[in-house]
């Protein structure tokens, strides 16, 4: 019983590590891609360059949810909905 308890602290511990830097990555992504957008756009059409940001933002979101879905299928790995 005690090693199962550690064992889950543990597995919720990593977890929030491993979300933790996914979220540090995230917002260094975020960063990186608003400067390419304000670069191409410019900096003079917020709207637009708000708009851009979110469609690429999105279909980069989707395309890797998708592929990253695919491979865990291939390892037989079933992903919660």
């Amino acid at each position: 019983m005690a090693s199962q308890v550690g064992k889950l602290i543990m597995e919720t511990i990593l977890g929030l590590i491993t979300t933790a830097f996914a979220f540090v990555a995230g917002l260094a992504w975020n960063n990186a891609i608003q400067k390419l957008i304000e670069e191409v756009v410019g900096k003079g059409s917020a709207l637009s360059s708000l708009f851009t940001y979110a469609i690429i933002v999105t279909v980069i979101a989707v395309l890797v949810t998708v592929i990253l879905a695919r491979f865990a299928a291939k390892m037989g790995i079933e992903l919660d909905d």
